[in-house]
Parts: C-alpha cells; sequence; structure tokens
C-alpha cells in the first residue's frame, strides 16, 4: 500500500442483522438505498425535521448558493448538471450520483458519470468518482444521464454500480489513505479513450475490485444501468440493466442473468438467476433487490423486467450446465390478467396505456409481507398500474395462492413504497401520492402534485417528504389524510427520492445537493 501525502422494532431488527449478517442501519445513518435490506424508505430515528425551507439564491455570475439566503438549510454542494442517483449517508459522509457537468478536476473534464462524497456536517468535497461513458450513446449510456445508482456502504466499503454497467467497490475513504488493491490502475481508469493516464490524487475514488458485467456476463444494459446493490452477509445482490436494443423489438442477450450474486469481498461470481426472466424481458431490468427473512428463511425479493415478482434463496447451485444458479422460491405475475389480453383474448401490446408493465421500483419487505408496484420508463407516458401485497413464504407460481390484496386505483410508477405504522405511501408517475391499508389495501386519502413524479416518498418523523419534476419538495403528514405541511419550489426538478438522518433531511434536485435541518444556523448567526 502506498500512501499519498496530501417503527418495527429497531432491537428485533438488529438481533436478526447479527444472527444473518445483514447490515442494519445505525441510527443516525441512511448506508443503501431504501435505507437498510427491507428497502422501506422509512427513517425510524427522525426528530423534529424542519416543513418549510428556503432553498435560497446564487451568488452573482456562480451556481454556489449563498447560504445567507437560506432557511433551515445547513449547507448546499453543486451537483452536475443532472442527478437521478439517491443520496446516502454514513460514517459522516454523503454520497451522491450524478453526472460531470461540474468538473472538480481539470483534467477530467467531459461527459461522464460522476459518485461525489461529502462531508456530513459541512458539505465540504471529499472525493469523486469518475466513470467514462461506454461511447454506445443513448442505446446503453445516454448522454449526460451520470451515474443513477444510489451507493451502498458497508463497513469501509462502498458498492456501487456505474453507467458502464459495472459493478464497484470502492473505498470510503477514496486515495485519501492510499490506493488500495487489488486494483491499482485508477489513473489509467479514469483516462478517456485515447487519453493519457491521469495524475492520481486524494480527491479521487480508490477503487478496490471492479466486475465488468458487459464483458463477464454479455449483459446488454437498455439506455442506462440504474441498479443499486443489496448487501447479505458477505454476499453482494444486485439485477443487471439487462434489457432490449434501440428498436424496442429485439434482446441482444437473452440467454444473459437479469440478477446477479457477487463475493463483496473479492468481487467474485457466486450466482445468477436461472429464471429466464432476461428472455422476457418488456424493457430493462432496472429494479433493485430487497431482501426479507420469511418463516426464518432469507430471501432475495425482486421485480423482474418480464413484469413478474420473485423470491430466491441465497445460496447458489450448479445446474446441469455447470452454472451457479440462485434457487428461485417463488414467482408472482405483478400485471392483473386485464392487463396482458383485453376481454376478447387478443394480448394488449406493451407500452401502450391499457397494456402490461414491467416493476421498475424497488419491493419492500415489511411485516412478513413482500410489496411491489408496476410501472415503466417515464418515456412511455401514463397508463395502468398496481400496488401488490403478497405473502413470501409460499412458493412456486404464487400468483394465485400468494396474493394478499392488489390495489389498481394507481397508475405506472417507477417509485418504491414506504410503509410505517400499517400505511403503505406511493407515489404514481401522474403525480398522486396515495396512503393505502398495509394490510387489506383499503385505499384512504390522495395527495395531488400537479406533476410528475420520479423519485420515492420518504416517511421520517410522521411526515412524508416527496420531491416532483417541478421542483417542488411537498411534505405532508403520515396519515391517512395525508395533509400538506409544507410546499416549496427548490429551483430545479427533484427527480431522485429524500432520505434523512436523525434530524437532517437531504435532497438531491437535478443540479444542487441540500442538507436541511432545524440545526442550520439563523441567517444573522
Amino acid at each position: 500500500m502506498k500512501p499519498f501525502s496530501p417503527n418495527r422494532s429497531f432491537l428485533f431488527s438488529a438481533l436478526v442483522a447479527l444472527t444473518l449478517g445483514v447490515a442494519t442501519a445505525p441510527a443516525a445513518d441512511w448506508p443503501e438505498w431504501g435505507y437498510d435490506s427491507s428497502k422501506n424508505m422509512v427513517q425510524p430515528n427522525a426528530k423534529d425535521l424542519p416543513v418549510t425551507l428556503k432553498p435560497g439564491t446564487a451568488k452573482p455570475g456562480t451556481e454556489e448558493i449563498d447560504l445567507a439566503t437560506t432557511e433551515n438549510v445547513v449547507w448546499v454542494a453543486k451537483l452536475g448538471s443532472q442527478s437521478y442517483g439517491n443520496p446516502t449517508v454514513a460514517q459522516g459522509k454523503v454520497f451522491v450520483g450524478t453526472n460531470n457537468e461540474s468538473p472538480r478536476d481539470p483534467e477530467i473534464t467531459g461527459d461522464r458519470g460522476n459518485i461525489y462524497c461529502f462531508d456530513e456536517k459541512t458539505g465540504e468535497f471529499l472525493w469523486q468518482l469518475v466513470v467514462p461513458k461506454l461511447g454506445a450513446g443513448k442505446v446503453s449510456d445516454w448522454e449526460y444521464i451520470g451515474i443513477c445508482s444510489s451507493p451502498t456502504v458497508d463497513g469501509d466499503r462502498v458498492y456501487i454500480v456505474t453507467n458502464r454497467c459495472e459493478i464497484m467497490c470502492l473505498d470510503i475513504n477514496g486515495l485519501a489513505d492510499g490506493n488500495q488493491g487489488p486494483f491499482m490502475d485508477e489513473a489509467t481508469y479514469y483516462a478517456d479513450r485515447g487519453q493519457p493516464p491521469v495524475k492520481l490524487h486524494d480527491k479521487l475514488a480508490d477503487i478496490i475490485w471492479v466486475y465488468d458485467m458487459r464483458n463477464e456476463l454479455g449483459v446488454f444494459p437498455h439506455n442506462t444501468t440504474s441498479n443499486s446493490i443489496l448487501i447479505v452477509g458477505d454476499k453482494l445482490f444486485t439485477a443487471t440493466s439487462n434489457g432490449m436494443d434501440w428498436s424496442h423489438t429485439n434482446i441482444p442477450n437473452p440467454s444473459a442473468p437479469a440478477l446477479v450474486c457477487l463475493d463483496k469481498n473479492t468481487g467474485k461470481l457466486l450466482g445468477e438467476d436461472g429464471s429466464g426472466v432476461s428472455a422476457r424481458v418488456l424493457h430493462a431490468n432496472w429494479s433493485s433487490p430487497a431482501y426479507g427473512e420469511i418463516d426464518g428463511v432469507g430471501q432475495v425479493i425482486w421485480g423482474g423486467g418480464d413484469g413478474w415478482a420473485y423470491g430466491f434463496g441465497l445460496d447458489a447451485k450448479k445446474d446441469d450446465e455447470g452454472f451457479d444458479i440462485l434457487p428461485e422460491l417463488w414467482r408472482f405475475d405483478a400485471n392483473p390478467a386485464s392487463y396482458w389480453k383485453d376481454a376478447d383474448g387478443n394480448p394488449i401490446r406493451y407500452a401502450t396505456a391499457l397494456g402490461p408493465s414491467e416493476i421498475i421500483s424497488t419491493a419492500v419487505v415489511y411485516d412478513g409481507k413482500a410489496y411491489f408496484a408496476i410501472g415503466q420508463d417515464p418515456e412511455h407516458g401514463d397508463g395502468v398500474g398496481a400496488i401488490t401485497c403478497v405473502d413470501p413464504s409460499k412458493r412456486g407460481d404464487i400468483t394465485k395462492s400468494g396474493k394478499v390484496w392488489q390495489y389498481t386505483g394507481i397508475g405506472r410508477t417507477i417509485s418504491t413504497p414506504s410503509i410505517a405504522d400499517g400505511l403503505v405511501f406511493i407515489a404514481e408517475y401522474a403525480g398522486k401520492v396515495h396512503a393505502l391499508d398495509a394490510q387489506t389495501g383499503e385505499a384512504y386519502g390522495v395527495y395531488d402534485t400537479k406533476s410528475r413524479i420520479w423519485g420515492s416518498t420518504l416517511v421520517a418523523d410522521g411526515k412524508v417528504y416527496i420531491g416532483d419534476e417541478d421542483g417542488e419538495l411537498i411534505v405532508l403528514s403520515a396519515d391517512k389524510e395525508l395533509k400538506e405541511l409544507g410546499k416549496v419550489n427548490m429551483g430545479a426538478p427533484v427527480y431522485s427520492s429524500p432520505v434523512a438522518t436523525d434530524d437532517t433531511v437531504f435532497v438531491a434536485t437535478q443540479t444542487h445537493l441540500y442538507a436541511i435541518s432545524k440545526t442550520a444556523p439563523k441567517a444573522d448567526e
């Protein structure tokens, strides 16, 4: 190593984690997409979070927000020009995906994917991962989208899926504490095609290992790679984004896995799904996996790009061809039958308003049940949707036997539900936020933002936080009524999901990351 000079019972969850080796979020952190392995967007430890704020104005001639013009804002950090990655917070650091349109290093410019790491308390920039584009254009690595994956922090390691369809393990401290292996070629990696190696310094990420799903598995990511990492013990699970080509009629590699398992320490492939999801994919496999222990059996619960939800065992077994395959425990058709075929039995074409959808949002595990919702790429517009609660203790095709309830009074969604105090809160792409009974699916209040929603609801401190395409951050009561408590325009669209620690809400707009808290100094202090 060469150094450089310059809601549910938390106790019960912790006991389960110690027994199974599943990471749980420390009280003040939000270390992965969905808070913990259940992927339930609820911060149970938050108190006295603000419902109002002033996002402030930029200093003349700059994009830097003048904190003297803000209220309830601790700090603001400039991101790129487009930011879809959801923030995570762990060990005093904040991580977020964006693009490279606000370059932090004059030697590394141009269109790239980017992960920024900031100091949690001050917003100071600590380091960045800058990932060159694939060069395939919109078909596999859409221009200026950046990194859409939400980083997962486990100990002193950060796990991410890059815009190049790579699973990557990073050192949480970047290169500031030296270049740790086995990957030692950051200088070449950070250089764009045909360019000389860059000069390494302590503001760059330290890559520990890289697993390239395109080269190793033949994955063909559609438009972008957007999956986040699930850690269970020493195993890492993620979807692959394998999907259609530019024509939307051809699947370049229907035999490529849709879900994979790696050793989190080495990056070695341990298993893959053998359910044939990629051969049936409607668009792409963009959903991220969740984990739950159901009747004593650990399961990876995941929404497929074919419109079905799945439960997989953790330990792969070799099939007749020698592949290490994750055992399928159950599958559930998440689309009502009327979305696949009309009353005359004719198939309904995908991407039409009344037709079937895949699962893009993340499944949530709550009180022994799994919840998931269907939707499509926002470019496809509005259409029929559904959110379903299933019993994952069942086995086989549980489309009939495992359905607890299904609510079809919701449109397409790419938003992950939040479940707290027996209520499900979920947003749909058309802009409505729904409150449902978690046990029965009974519909209660609906709040219409009158905008588009890409992100997910955050429940914290008895409040629901949600951002929309018009740039509004809306705060609602976390109850059946969904009463509006606050609304403010953040100055740029909010496509990602708010997250919270014990006293701070973090909101990424397309261009800035805000740390919002009542602990913020007053303007005259």
